[in-house]
């Protein structure tokens, strides 16, 4: 009999498509100011809370708090029309859940539009936990958000798998103790996923259940972690 494994996902550019709607809302952002992030400098800290991305280019605490409210207004305004799933990702869902799984989703970001987006992109039913980023004092590549969701989840490290797209997805999983697989179809180089050393690395979202159920396998044959 196969193992029941807690499955977590990050969300922005591994279940659901907006690493587009990201980067106009950046644009957007620092349409007006003289300094900004490129998009190559925003995409390497994908993974990780916006209010950290946008310290890195504000001139303290209130021009923060304006960078931050801006960003969500263009988020809020364009969320519908800029949101959807990934080819493919319901229907892995549902055949990881279908084979005794449970899923979890991991994110960095706030709570609340992050269950906005699961449920606009009609997969909130597939999802058993979400963790956001106000759920947790530390943040990816910190360990504690996929530990708060395997917590919550009655899960242990080593009958997990944490998938994602960025390197900070990877070095969150990698210091969890859970495994970790790195997908294409995201916002990130294969070589710089290579580089925080996933256990797998994904091409397609079709590879999913298979991924799951070959790891599912493998931990049959060893005793339960408990």
């Amino acid at each position: 009999m196969n193992r029941s494994l807690a499955v977590l996902f990050d969300l922005d550019g591994t279940l659901i498509d907006t690493i587009d709607f990201i980067l106009a809302s950046v644009r957007h952002t620092f349409a007006d100011r003289a300094r900004g992030p490129s998009d190559a400098d925003w995409i390497a800290g994908i993974g990780t809370p916006l209010r950290t991305q946008l310290a890195a280019y504000a001139d303290g605490v209130a021009d923060l708090d304006g960078l931050v409210e801006r960003y969500r207004q263009h988020q809020r305004a364009h969320h519908d029309e800029m949101t959807r799933c990934y080819a493919g990702v319901r229907e892995a869902l549902q055949e990881i859940r279908e084979g005794g799984h449970r899923v979890g989703v991991v994110t960095s970001k706030l709570a609340e539009p992050a269950a906005r987006a699961i449920r606009h992109v009609g997969i909130d039913d597939l999802v058993d936990v979400l963790v956001g980023a106000d759920d947790c004092e530390r943040h990816k590549p910190d360990p504690e958000p996929v530990l708060r969701a395997l917590a919550r989840l009655d899960a242990v490290p080593g009958e997990a798998l944490f998938v994602g797209d960025s390197p900070h997805d990877i070095a969150a999983g990698n210091s969890a103790g859970v495994f970790t697989a790195a997908v294409l179809w995201g916002a990130c180089s294969r070589e710089a996923l290579a580089a925080a050393r996933p256990d797998r690395v994904i091409a397609s979202v079709h590879e999913l259940p298979a991924v799951v159920q070959a790891l599912a396998q493998a931990l049959a044959r060893t005793p339960p972690v408990r």
